[in-house]
């Protein structure tokens, strides 16, 4: 293969060919003056005499057949255990008798050598999709975190005290379910992601009632029409916030088509389903908080630092990097 400094570049190959076929040079004169080996001199003047200037460039060293190329049979066998019973290379081929380096190549050349790769309900591979520009797509999600008594959660100041905390704001006003454990409530994080650029919204509500997720959708339209994006469509789940007609005729107000994941798939909604572990990591649980108040008080900062500052692995880039320079943003 030439490359940009070689000794014998397809044109110098041709004039090479021409010295020695049609000016009679003797093949060693003409090496040496290409700095080249005899051999290699007569095998391109060979190949002048045969192709003519053609055959100066380099051939293809793909080899015509491959005795040992892996049968289709076996690959299709190979695919098969991979994606119905999501082995590994070497139990693959201990089931086929083959070498467990001809799975692994096998795999990597079907893009499915990771199991992380490999849908885990379905077997198939994973389809990753982005839509091309903010505001294309939006994606809608409530999760939900228990909130900290004062005095601070079990995670951190252990179970014992934990039960304590909670028996201490329950006798402070907080009460006690039916069953009788202490009724430290919930809080309901509506959540609003983007599609294309990650960028999120969350409100932190009471309930997650469809009026509730209403409220935070024409909040959250406002809030990405203030960055210059325009919102297009919003996917939701099946959740009983999204199924009213309240809901239906909300999106119509505002002139957003409304698509629904379908049932039991929610690996279609994946990228906030991964924003709430996210979420939940980075600011939830992330460090002691002594009452549900300061963990609250901490969720505007860890979003602008979210948005703003941390590298979102999937773009490579914090996620308002995205809105930066749209079209007729700067105008």
């Amino acid at each position: 293969m030439s490359h940009a400094n070689a000794a014998l570049t397809p044109r110098a190959r041709l004039r090479l060919a021409k010295l020695i076929v049609e000016e009679r040079w003797p093949v060693i004169v003409a090496a040496k003056m290409f700095m080249t080996s005899p051999p290699t001199a007569r095998k391109w003047a060979a190949r002048f005499r045969a192709e003519g200037p053609a055959g100066m460039v380099d051939r293809s060293s793909r080899p015509r057949s491959m005795p040992t190329k892996t049968p289709p049979a076996t690959v299709k066998r190979i695919l098969r255990l991979r994606w119905r019973r999501r082995l590994g290379p070497a139990q693959i081929a201990g089931e086929l008798g083959i070498s467990a380096s001809t799975v692994h190549a096998v795999l990597v050349r079907a893009r499915i050598n990771r199991l992380s790769h490999i849908d885990r309900v379905t077997g198939e591979p994973i389809r990753r999709y982005e839509h091309d520009h903010p505001g294309a797509m939006i994606h809608v999600d409530v999760t939900k975190f228990g909130n900290i008594p004062d005095g601070g959660g079990w995670r951190y100041v252990g179970e014992q005290q934990g039960k304590q905390n909670k028996q201490r704001a329950a006798r402070a006003g907080a009460g006690y379910t039916e069953k009788g454990h202490p009724n430290i409530g919930t809080a309901f994080l509506h959540t609003v992601l983007d599609d294309h650029s990650r960028v999120a919204y969350v409100e932190i509500c009471t309930d997650e009632k469809a009026v509730t997720a209403i409220g935070v959708l024409e909040r959250a339209v406002a809030w990405f029409a203030d960055h210059g994006v325009t919102v297009e469509r919003v996917l939701s789940d099946n959740g009983s916030a999204y199924r009213p007609h309240a809901w239906r005729d909300a999106c119509a107000m505002l002139n957003i088509r409304h698509k629904r994941t379908r049932p039991y798939r929610p690996q279609t909604n994946g990228k906030i389903e991964r924003f709430h572990r996210t979420l939940a990591d980075g600011w939830a649980y992330a460090r002691f908080y002594s009452s549900d108040s300061e963990r609250r008080a901490a969720l505007p900062g860890w979003l602008h630092f979210y948005n703003q500052h941390r590298r979102h692995s999937a773009i490579g880039a914090p996620p308002f990097s995205r809105l930066n320079n749209l079209p007729g943003h700067h105008t």
